[in-house]
């Protein structure tokens, strides 16, 4: 009696395993992890890996909470899992998941060969490969979604321009610190800011100061190399920070030496902290790269490939072009997103889009002031 009790118990328990796909999230979806279509009970038909929670709210926030709700809003379960910046948990991970069945990986690479490995173990398996946000050199992604990173770099060196022409600026230093060298992305959007800035060094309106990258976007990291910069070069009148993390980093260095807000600093992410900075004048502009777009165009893509229907601007909901690997020489299928230059004058729009809080961005003083003077409700 006791063992028939117990045997319907784990019967039922199975049963229960078998209809839902839980996320890391707490949610659930119900398509596909019935193992009806993928073969395997309990098995999410799509799985994630994001990058870590450090190096920008958007990993620990952001996306997760976008690609989510766009898989929940199609029915189709979802595992999304964060690597924290290990490169051995980034493998264990991928492994996890192609051993386990996934019909669809998408990754967001720490790097290139670690990405690479991830994507060859999945391509080997028969399953469908999504790079999100990040190119994995080399990689051969079936897809990359992500924004046109080059723009986002031209946006912030044209504004670092114009900050500085707004300034009355007469041939400043300008320092670069980059984001980390094992991104792609970093590389793009050097490549951005420097088709711009070139044009000012090669006519002598602008001195060239150093130019470093952050290993892995390490915001403290930054902070320390850029203090190292200025103490090397104190006449820096202008700085390009890769993104808001190593913005705030920089102006932590620049309030030190009561240089803030002398200074324009680029920064990238609209990230609350981003756009304090810029009500307070610390910060002249951020790149707001649209992330629930973003994230509703990969959940798109990946849930017509898992569904075994073909990709397209319709169903994806955003262009698809190509884009070169530079490593393989591949073109690989582009969803690309087209970023938007912020400033103290268009803060509201990020707040307006949902993508920030006013709550968030104006509590406290001096913000609750600045946020009133900037109209943000």
């Amino acid at each position: 009696m006791r063992r028939a009790l117990l045997a319907m118990v784990a019967a039922g328990l199975l049963a229960v395993a078998g209809t839902t796909g839980c996320t890391d999230r707490g949610g659930s979806t119900t398509e596909g992890a019935s193992g009806a279509q993928n073969g395997r009970p309990g098995v999410a038909p799509i799985g994630i890996i994001l990058p870590d929670t450090t190096t920008s709210q958007r990993w620990k926030f952001d996306d997760p909470k976008y690609l989510k709700a766009a898989f929940d809003a199609a029915g189709v379960a979802v595992d999304l899992q964060n690597a924290q910046g290990d490169k051995a948990r980034f493998t264990s991970i991928a492994d996890r998941m192609i051993s386990g069945g996934v019909k669809v990986l998408m990754i967001v690479n720490l790097d290139s060969p670690t990405g690479r490995a991830a994507l060859n173990k999945a391509r080997a398996a028969g399953i469908k490969t999504i790079d999100y946000d990040r190119l994995t050199l080399g990689g051969g992604a079936d897809y990359y979604v992500s924004f046109d990173n080059v723009k986002v770099g031209e946006l912030q060196g044209q504004g670092l321009i114009d900050c500085l022409a707004a300034q009355r600026a007469v041939n400043p230093i300008v320092a670069e610190l980059n984001g980390s060298p094992t991104d792609n992305n970093a590389t793009l959007f050097k490549q951005g800011y420097d088709s711009k800035l070139q044009p000012q060094y090669d006519a002598a309106r602008y001195m060239k100061g150093p130019d470093q990258s952050v290993p892995d976007w390490i915001n403290s990291e930054g902070g320390v190399i850029f203090e190292q910069m200025l103490q090397q070069w104190p006449r820096i009148r202008g700085v390009v920070a890769a993104n808001d993390g190593l913005a705030n980093a920089v102006i932590g260095v620049l309030k030190k030496y009561k240089m803030n807000g002398k200074v324009p600093v680029t920064g990238q992410d609209a990230t609350v902290d981003g756009l304090r900075n810029i009500l307070t004048g610390d910060q002249c502009l951020t790149v707001y790269k649209a992330i629930r777009p973003e994230a509703q165009a990969a959940a798109n893509l990946a849930v017509s490939l898992y569904r075994g229907v073909e990709p397209t601007a319709q169903t994806v909901g955003q262009p698809i072009g190509r884009i070169k690997d530079p490593e393989s020489g591949a073109n690989v299928p582009f969803v690309s997103l087209t970023p938007e230059l912020i400033t103290k004058g268009n803060v509201e729009h990020v707040i307006a889009d949902g993508f920030a809080a006013a709550k968030d961005v104006c509590r406290g003083q001096p913000y609750t002031r600045l946020c009133k003077e900037n109209g943000i409700k």
